[in-house]
């Protein structure tokens, strides 16, 4: 394996691979102690060569290898993309693009929601791989001659891991899924956090629609300050200190002291002040210009019967179609259509509606049946008038 140092070297492979149908796209990268993952080495493969591309090298500018990403003739093979091209996007400012995941068309092809790359080489290639430099410092040079081997393995195999899951799509006719799921990895809009949306990500609950009001603009505050600063979320505040933050709303320095979740001394620091104002203006808006609380639902329970005939269904589908059940749909997302026929959730989408939300919200209105038979369960019609009864 070759390892780039130099841009003109760099751009003379990029030239040679961007004459072939699809290369296979790594990174190693470090992300503890930051905000944006820091790139420290970047693992290509064509079917001729693979090479490790070293983004730390003083001599090496890497834009005939962003060229090569934008190249719309090259499909770009990740797996588990979301990491990978979330650097891309913070370097290029765009999605690769063409680019193919192989996790995503594994899920579709039977082996499971979130398969590793080790067990797909072992499934696919049927060998064993050593992943003992995973959580070395990659930031380190040189890199030993362990590291290389371990880092250019993750493009090697994946040639073959690509060929083969694109040989299954085919055969089982299932690349409108494959692109459904694409779309999303696609979207600009999956790698850009914005602070404003910040507070979506936390799933937190409230009763009050000041306490919603306090977590969104400190949530915000805390994106903010994390991206300009450089520093992962945690390191400025952990969300549980958001939550309380949000329902207790402390004003005063001393009342920063009678919070268990924020130690000692916070309440008198330059953190604690700009939260404080932020709060002193939740505090200030009238109940108009509050944010609506969620309606409560009246309808039946998710966790009844309803919803267990729904789970039912799933696992025939999941059976039926040789796939997992979580990757058609998740507990959470069978609750919310349940509660629902709207809900903005995946099984309710795409590929998922068609094979198994549309049934499942077919048997929520009593339009069909299940029947256990030999061969597993089976749907069946049943009548309106059945229905009324």
């Amino acid at each position: 394996m070759d390892l780039i140092i130099s841009t003109d070297v760099l751009a003379a492979f990029c030239e040679r691979a961007a004459k072939f149908e699809f290369v296979t796209v790594d990174t190693e990268f470090l992300r503890e102690t930051t905000y944006w993952p820091r790139l420290c080495l970047i693992q290509v493969a064509t079917d001729d060569e693979a090479v490790l591309i070293d983004p730390l090298a003083p001599d090496i500018k890497l834009a005939p290898f962003f060229d090569l990403l934008a190249n719309p003739n090259v499909t770009k093979v990740f797996h588990a993309a979301r990491q990978d091209v979330e650097i891309f996007v913070k370097l290029t400012g765009a999605v690769p693009h063409n680019i193919f995941d192989t996790q995503v068309a594994a899920s579709v092809c039977g082996f499971g929601d979130s398969a590793s790359y080790d067990s797909l080489v072992r499934a696919i290639c049927s060998v064993e791989l050593d992943k003992s430099s995973r959580f070395t410092d990659w930031s380190a040079r040189p890199l030993t001659e362990k590291q290389r081997t371990y880092a250019v393995a993750d493009v090697t195999w994946l040639r073959d891991i690509y060929r083969e899951l694109r040989k299954q799509v085919e055969a089982t006719r299932r690349w409108d899924w494959v692109e459904d799921e694409m779309t999303t990895l696609r979207s600009i809009d999956t790698y850009v956090v914005q602070p404003e949306q910040a507070w979506e990500r936390l799933k937190m609950k409230f009763n009050r629609s000041r306490d919603l009001a306090a977590l969104k603009v400190l949530a915000k505050w805390r994106e903010q300050r994390a991206q300009d600063t450089d520093q992962p979320r945690s390191r400025i505040l952990k969300d549980d200190v958001l939550g309380e933050l949000a329902t207790q709303r402390p004003l005063t320095p001393d009342a920063f002291e009678k919070l268990r979740a924020v130690p000692r001394g916070f309440g008198r620091s330059s953190a604690a002040a700009e939260i404080m104002a932020l709060l002193k203006d939740v505090e200030a808006l009238p109940k108009s210009e509050l944010p609506p609380m969620p309606e409560r639902y009246r309808g039946p329970s998710p966790k009844g019967a309803v919803g267990d005939l729904v789970r039912v269904l799933l696992k025939a589908v999941a059976e039926q179609n040789g796939v997992a059940a979580r990757i058609i749909a998740t507990s959470d997302e069978i609750d919310a259509l349940v509660l629902d026929d709207d809900a903005d959730v995946p099984a309710l989408k795409g590929w998922r509606r068609k094979l198994f939300g549309e049934k499942a919200l077919a048997i929520k209105h009593g339009r069909i049946g299940l029947i256990a038979t030999r061969k597993g369960i089976v749907e069946f019609p049943v009548s309106q008038t059945e229905a009324a009864e």
